[in-house]
């Protein structure tokens, strides 16, 4: 992945949210920034709502996204899903976005991205609707996999960049999955602190911590409490 290193996220005006489904738009979702630096998602179910209503996410701008499946079912059932699927993100979403953390769980996942080009929401839609259609034909399911909308909420300042990457990467622990979020092998953590090659930009994620071992000191704080409400939007638990 080419990455621009170094690069702080532009200010912009928030766009509306896409859905998974890129044919038919029943819901919106607008995203309001607040004094803290985040984004405030509010939802609006209006009739009519069509596709050249919903904006794409901003070339420039820094997200944090996040889906789950419908239902709050499962997306991933074995170890080869997980591939399965950051296979995919490689090949849709590796082109448009700078990756500076990802975990992904049983029933969602959570990804901190710095959008590089126009249409990306598309690229989004696409690469989720391919993960989905796989697993539908794997295990002999039909419907939707995920729930229409992936969440996003744009991040405007660098000193919320290491509470949510913290928080990202604690999100096994908080559902009780592992008794320590290091041992969970689905996340970005160990690719951000060994030094084995990786599609993450790396450089600017350690340079907010002051290196690997800032990150892992950072790490060993566990927050909880209404100070992560506008970092991670509707509640994924």
């Amino acid at each position: 992945m080419i990455t621009r290193e170094g690069e702080e996220c532009k200010r912009y005006n928030p766009d509306r949210g896409g859905l998974v489904k890129p044919t038919r738009f029943s819901q919106t979702e607008a995203v309001y920034p607040d004094r803290r630096g985040f984004g405030r998602p509010r939802r609006s179910h209006q009739k009519g709502d069509s596709m050249q209503s919903v904006k794409p996410l901003t070339p420039g701008g820094c997200f944090h996204i996040f889906g789950r499946g419908v239902n709050r079912d499962n997306i991933f059932f074995e170890d080869r899903n997980y591939e399965y699927f950051m296979g995919l993100y490689l090949k849709y979403i590796a082109p448009i976005a700078d990756t500076y953390a990802y975990c992904l769980l049983r029933n969602h996942f959570h990804l901190l991205v710095r959008i590089n080009r126009k249409r990306a929401s598309k690229s989004f839609n696409n690469f989720l609707t391919a993960y989905a259609k796989a697993v539908n034909k794997t295990y002999r399911r039909t419907g939707p996999l995920f729930q229409h909308h992936f969440g996003r909420i744009p991040v405007y300042s660098n000193r919320y960049y290491t509470a949510l990457i913290r928080y990202i990467h604690q999100n096994p622990f908080r559902h009780g999955l592992v008794d320590d979020f290091r041992d969970w092998p689905f996340s970005s953590y160990h690719e951000l602190t060994s030094k084995a090659y990786t599609h993450l930009a790396r450089p600017t994620v350690l340079e907010w911590f002051g290196g690997a071992s800032g990150l892992r000191k950072n790490h060993g704080s566990f927050d909880t409490g209404a100070e992560f409400d506008p970092l991670i939007g509707n509640d994924l638990d």
